[in-house]
């Protein structure tokens, strides 16, 4: 036998330590713990130590000829963000034996009635919020989180509000878990900012697909939560802020015909659709899955003069009507090629808008341009930025920076 087991224990105390371990922890010559760990035992006759400082004193004791039997308790699985990685890396691996409890997270899922194999396991304990937001921004779902007295499920709901993230997440709040006071809670994130909740709570995020409240909705720069966006790839979209950008560079007209050329979401369409309701919007995308989520968003918009077209650009463009505005927000490689059938089908005062996210792109839209002497070329670039609040602070997020670039007929003089 180990000279140190490591025993996993829960809220239930003694009730829930398998009766093959009560042994163990009789014999022990030492017993450490917190004060509650050992309140569960109070008759034990050996040694009491807490955990102040407890690897040096544990080195000292194995360093004995023959050290007796200590038993460390420790909450649920030490192995998982507990006291058994510490333990690890000051003491020799083949004195330590692990007994683990069942953990708060597994708890948490099975009182929550949620699958978790595909669940992304975080602490903010003692810790920064910056791999949350990682996962956040990844579309990650479900998410649990072990809390801590700065981080709390309210000060958790505030943040993942604050990112403005294209999805919507609701928010499970499971307190004391195993033990008499136990309670679940499943809240929104706005819900969860007026509750208080016990210190030993575990949070699972989990993704909500909720309709968007129209009448709510403003004219102009539907928030990009609204929509409805790939899963594994969440951010993937037009951002609000851009998007109202492109739509003051389109400078829409009723009755005009607009091409939106990779469409992605249908961010964009959707928009344009609803400023001019009596316009034909054609959002052209390659991917199944990608004009599939475009129809979905239409049908939440209940937007009408929106077509889906499946297919790679430019090939696809010929079959569609002249356009009066295009806008350019992914070309697969075919950028150059887009922007000669574009251009030879816009009306001779229409307007071209692209979206550029690299340097790359933008050089071929300048190489372009400068074998073009007919055409002009306006640009700007975005770069905003969005405060985020981290506990009771605020710290500016930047989004990734997006040249446009609007490009209108010379007129003859």
């Amino acid at each position: 036998m180990t000279p140190i087991q490591v025993i996993g224990i829960g809220l239930d105390g003694v009730a829930g330590v398998s009766p093959r371990l009560l042994p163990l922890i009789e014999q022990a010559a030492i017993l450490v713990g917190s004060d509650r760990h050992l309140s569960y035992f109070p008759n034990h006759s050996g040694q009491r130590w807490s955990l102040l400082e407890i690897e040096s004193r544990l080195q000292a004791h194995l360093n004995q000829s023959a050290p007796a039997l200590i038993v460390i308790l420790t909450s649920g699985d030490p192995l998982f963000f507990g006291l058994g990685r510490r333990l690890l890396q000051a003491l020799p691996a083949e004195k330590l034996t692990f007994h683990p409890h069942i953990s708060s997270v597994q708890l948490a899922f099975n009182r929550a009635k949620l699958p978790w194999q595909d669940a992304a396991l975080i602490s903010v304990h003692g810790r920064s919020l910056e791999r949350l937001e990682q996962s956040l921004k990844q579309g990650q779902t479900p998410i649990a989180i072990l809390t801590d007295p700065i981080n709390t499920p309210r000060t958790i709901a505030r943040f993942v509000q604050s990112l403005e993230l294209p999805v919507t997440y609701e928010m499970w709040i499971c307190e004391n878990l195993g033990g008499q006071e136990e309670q679940v809670q499943r809240l929104s994130l706005e819900a969860a900012q007026q509750v208080t909740v016990s210190s030993l709570n575990v949070v699972i995020l989990q993704l909500l697909e909720s309709a968007p409240q129209l009448a709510a909705m403003p004219i102009l720069g539907i928030p990009d939560g609204a929509f409805l966006s790939f899963r594994d790839r969440p951010g993937l979209m037009t951002k609000r802020e851009v998007r109202i950008h492109v739509l003051a560079e389109l400078a829409l007209q009723p009755q005009n015909v607009i091409w939106d050329v990779g469409a992605g979401t249908g961010s964009v369409s959707i928009e344009i659709a609803r400023l001019v309701p009596n316009a034909q919007v054609w959002a052209v995308e390659k991917t199944d899955v990608g004009c599939e989520l475009i129809r979905r968003n239409a049908n939440r918009f209940r937007v009408e003069n929106l077509t889906v077209v499946q297919g790679h650009a430019p090939d696809t463009l010929m079959h569609l009507p002249d356009p009066h505005r295009i806008f350019i927000g992914g070309s697969s490689g075919q950028l150059r090629e887009i922007l000669d059938v574009g251009t030879t089908r816009l009306h001779h005062v229409g307007r071209l808008v692209i979206a550029l996210a690299t340097l790359e792109t933008l050089s071929e839209v300048n190489q372009w341009l400068q074998s073009r002497d007919d055409w002009h070329g306006r640009y700007q670039q975005i770069s905003l930025t969005r405060s985020a609040e981290v506990g009771t602070r605020n710290r500016w997020v930047p989004l990734n920076p997006v040249t446009l670039v609007s490009l209108t007929r010379k007129l003859s003089p």
